[in-house]
């Protein structure tokens, strides 16, 4: 499984790329088959120069995707709430393949 981390109009530290790709490793515990997992991290400040931190991750399973997309305060909290997101995602298409 790759994992691609893009930050948008910004440079990532490496803090924060290994702790991104240390947490999506463990999307393979819940599907075997993942081919690519791309994560964007992008910086928001369209209300009075407050900055919200979003992420979107994008999990590429064959014959399916998952997209999901959180922003808050802090790139960990946005990230910790897509994954539980595309987790979600990820057992209820695989639940619903598996009753067909």
């Amino acid at each position: 499984m790759n994992v691609n981390i893009r930050a948008v109009h910004f440079d990532a530290d490496t803090k924060l790329v290994d702790y991104v790709t240390k947490k999506a490793q463990k999307l393979t515990n819940f599907h075997d088959r993942i081919v690519k997992v791309d994560v964007f991290l992008k910086l928001d400040n369209i209300v009075h120069n407050i900055k919200d931190k979003i992420v979107e991750i994008r999990v590429h399973v064959p014959r399916q995707n998952v997209f999901v997309k959180c922003s808050s305060k802090s790139f960990e909290e946005s990230f910790d709430c897509a994954l539980d997101s595309a987790i979600n995602q990820i057992k209820r298409k695989k639940q619903k393949l598996a009753a067909a």
